[in-house]
């Protein structure tokens, strides 16, 4: 280590050192701890339901879909795919297709998609319960779906 180089790390060190120090004391023992469960559970602040947790509140708030980065690390969008179903109970099944952009946002580059995740007897019932759905539950579902479209490649 050069002359200079030392004399850096010193002073980064006594910077680091003096910032330890100065904290101040932890003494509040009043204060209410942020409880990030319940935020997450819908509850912001005044008790009012944190409309964006969802799918649809999302949509609604936003007035577009949401975007999320796929455990690929490539930038995808969701929308929700409603059928009927081939069964004579004339039900309808509702999925989410995800469709992966290029990295500059100008095409689509592919897509992926979520098994079933909703079933009724209508096919807004049946898009209701995914827009219900969660943006972790969403997230969860665009991770499951790359790593089966990955498996179906290397099969």
């Amino acid at each position: 280590m050069t002359d200079d180089e030392s004399e850096e790390f010193e002073i980064l060190e006594e910077i680091e050192r003096r910032a330890l120090l100065d904290l101040p004391a932890d003494d509040d023992d009043d204060a209410e701890a942020l409880d990030v469960i319940e935020l997450a559970g819908g509850e912001g602040e005044a008790g009012s339901p944190a409309k964006d947790l969802t799918l649809g509140g999302y949509i609604e708030l936003h007035n577009r879909v949401p975007a999320f980065e796929g455990e690929d690390g490539q930038p995808y969008t969701v929308d929700i795919e409603v059928d009927e179903t081939a069964a004579a109970d004339g039900r309808f099944v509702a999925f989410l297709v995800f469709v992966r952009w290029a990295a500059t946002g100008a095409g689509i580059m592919d897509h992926a998609e979520s098994g079933d995740l909703a079933a009724a007897a209508s096919a807004d019932a049946a898009r209701q319960a995914v827009l219900d759905l969660t943006l972790y539950e969403i997230k969860a579902e665009l991770d499951a779906a790359i790593a089966r479209k990955r498996r179906d490649l290397e099969a």
